[in-house]
């Protein structure tokens, strides 16, 4: 698995967790998926969030293949 991959997988996991957690117990845990849908869309722009330098610190690779 890539950074890139592990990125997107951890988006939808954490939309569809806060969507559920919205659902059963407060709609304030929208603003989880708000923070989400932002921090994916900043990353677009600048090839950067903070779970890229997590997954890296744990060993996983860019797509293009280099390890920063």
């Amino acid at each position: 698995m890539t950074v890139e991959r592990a990125v997107r997988l951890m988006g939808g996991a954490m939309v569809l967790l806060s969507v559920t957690l919205a659902h059963f117990s407060s709609l304030y845990w929208l603003w989880l998926t708000v923070f989400v849908g932002l921090n994916l869309l900043q990353s677009a722009f600048t090839n950067w969030c903070p779970a890229m330098s997590i997954f890296r610190a744990m060993g996983l690779k860019d797509a293009g293949g280099k390890t920063n």
